[in-house]
């Protein structure tokens, strides 16, 4: 489940970085000597580069409380792993593709997309388990890097433009990456897992369940792309490599199974339904813009709106002005230019001398400020680069001392727009219902204004391609 699928925008400069990034996922957490081309120190600053990034462009899931909870389960796990003191951190994606993975470090990410489908927490602990036996197994470590970071580059295409075109190609670009691992990885890590949820109390054949839900999709895909005509994506590769009923993945299950059994199963009654209610459906739900920022589209760039301020963007700049008119914000926009350190930009392009001066390093974006004056006129001057643009800022005060409070948090509030922030739409939701009486699954999907509403509701619920709950049946529905 380690195929890089989230939907962020990012800066177009990062793409480099990141395609190396993604090839050091190639390298081991831990793992032989002769096979380590980074340190163990190496890999978890670059494993905490990238969490750092994807957090920075609002990658995670707006919703504390279900974090706290995969987090709990990803914990428990861990200290029952052959790797129980390393530190792994564990992050719900606000990301609706069926997708779970891991990067260097111990960070571990699950697609609020793939929680949808899951029909209780022994299931989402085999998701969690099997990413930790991908990484306490040294798989990484044991995979080609010669032509991975092509096909990564090719898939960070689609997470950094997020064309749907590309998405289909990246698609394919990633199953292959993760099909790097194979079919002896994919049953050592299954072994691992299984053995990591016996210990921690799950059922290790859940780990069936969870492969029927991936399959299951690979059908509905399959019949999806037939009729447009389009190639099929994968998922994990466990469609073609990793199936159900293969007789050495049901032996590692089964072997798990026979340990012996000292933990009760750690599930609290009702409880991954209570965080399952209300979890967002397709399109990012954070799509509501604060009331308090300014937003420019165009660019793409966002920050604080003070209370009774107004923002007016011209062609030359962006205005800021307070209501009483006693202070203004200028931005103007020039080339950014790497050769030039950002004090000297601001030397060039203000006039007085400057002083307080400090970097900025807000969301990914370098930058830095100071107080430029000349004789008693103080203002509060700034760069920050962004893109292929440096980003000058000039604030003004008739009484400075105390406004430049409130002009140096705008400053700092500068950042990219989230790609929640740019979601239109009205979202949708999954709820559960009993079913009423004389109601199908037919029946309960002609109120759900979504593409293949019935199918969708079969899958969330297990009953891909045919079949029908009971009367009182607890279902999954999407409003």
């Amino acid at each position: 489940m380690d195929r890089i699928g989230n939907r962020f925008s990012g800066f177009p400069g990062m793409l480099c970085k990141l395609a190396v990034m993604v090839a050091c996922v190639s390298q081991p957490l831990i793992g032989d000597a002769d096979a380590l081309l980074f340190s163990a120190k190496k890999e978890k600053s670059v494993g905490r580069e990238m969490h750092n990034e994807m957090m920075a462009e609002g990658a995670a899931y707006d919703n504390q409380a279900l974090q706290d909870y995969v987090n709990r389960i990803g914990q428990s796990l861990v200290a029952n792993s052959d790797r129980p003191k390393f530190p792994f951190t564990f992050t719900v994606l606000d990301n609706p593709d069926i997708n779970a993975f891991a990067t260097p470090g111990g960070y571990i990410y699950i697609n609020r997309g793939l929680m949808a489908y899951l029909d209780n927490e022994a299931e989402l602990a085999g998701v969690i388990s099997h990413e930790i036996g991908h990484i306490t197994a040294r798989h990484p470590s044991r995979q080609k890097t010669a032509n991975v970071s092509n096909k990564t580059l090719g898939f960070l295409a689609y997470v950094f433009t997020g064309s749907r075109d590309v998405a289909e190609a990246a698609s394919m670009a990633g199953t292959a990456l993760v099909r790097g691992y194979g079919r002896e990885h994919e049953l050592e890590a299954d072994g691992l897992g299984a053995r990591y949820m016996h210990a921690t109390g799950y059922d290790p054949y859940v780990l069936l369940d969870v492969i029927g839900v991936l399959k299951r999709q690979e059908q509905f895909q399959r019949l999806k792309a037939r009729s447009s005509g389009k190639q099929l994506g994968s998922y994990h590769g466990l469609y073609s490599t990793h199936p159900r009923n293969d007789a050495r993945l049901q032996q590692v299950i089964r072997t798990s199974g026979e340990l012996d059994q000292t933990t009760q199963d750690p599930s609290r009654p009702g409880e991954f339904k209570q965080q399952m209610e209300g979890l967002a459906w397709g399109a990012s739900s954070q799509n509501q813009r604060s009331d308090d920022r300014y937003y420019h589209n165009k660019l793409g760039f966002t920050l604080i709106q003070p209370q009774g301020w107004d923002v007016k963007a011209g062609s030359k700049a962006i205005v800021a002005s307070s209501s009483a008119a006693d202070s203004s914000l200028t931005i103007s926009v020039r080339k950014l230019d790497n050769s030039i350190k950002l004090r000297k930009v601001l030397e060039n392009n203000v006039t007085g001398s400057l002083s307080a001066g400090k970097e900025l390093d807000q969301t990914g974006l370098l930058g830095y400020t100071a107080v430029a004056s000349i004789n008693t006129d103080s203002r509060r001057v700034a760069a920050i680069n962004y893109k292929n643009i440096t980003y000058l800022f000039e604030g003004k005060a008739s009484d400075f001392a105390n406004a430049d409070k409130t002009l140096l948090s705008m400053v700092e509030s500068f950042r990219p727009i989230h790609p929640n922030e740019r979601q239109t739409g009205k979202p949708h939701f999954i709820h559960y219902i009993q079913v009423p009486r004389g109601a199908t699954l037919a029946s309960l999907a002609v109120g759900i204004r979504i593409p293949d509403a019935e199918s969708r509701l079969r899958l969330l619920n297990g009953f891909y391609p045919r079949g029908e709950p009971r009367t009182g049946d607890w279902i999954k529905v999407i409003r």
